[in-house]
């Protein structure tokens, strides 16, 4: 069985095609409105049961409603960066030898 070669554009393969843009916003939404949801119910629960629990508790916590918005952030900034192809911009090309009379360097024409 022979194969056959195309001459025109690679054609894509569904597999291997990128997230819809709005998907991919959409779950980073998501994620990050669900974190921020968990930053305030700590925040919550820290303020109601501070005279309840142990104040080490309490601050940890506190520490968590703290903390939370900045790895919320880095999470949901993360995204659509991944490269599964060929990551090389520019195209090497090949430098032939010179031409053989082309002289010394500051040697003017012969």
């Amino acid at each position: 069985m022979s194969v056959r070669k195309q001459d025109g554009p690679e054609i894509p393969r569904i597999t291997s095609a990128p997230e819809p843009l709005a998907e991919d916003v959409a779950r980073r939404q998501k994620r990050y409105l669900i974190q921020m949801g968990i930053r305030v119910l700590c925040f919550a629960v820290a303020v109601v049961t501070w005279a309840h629990i142990p104040r080490w508790a309490s601050v940890i916590l506190i520490v968590g409603a703290v903390v939370l918005p900045y790895i919320a952030v880095i999470l949901a900034n993360a995204g659509r960066e991944r490269r599964d192809g060929d990551t090389t911009f520019i195209d090497p090309r090949e430098i032939g030898p010179g031409p053989r009379d082309a002289g010394h360097l500051g040697s003017g024409p012969r």
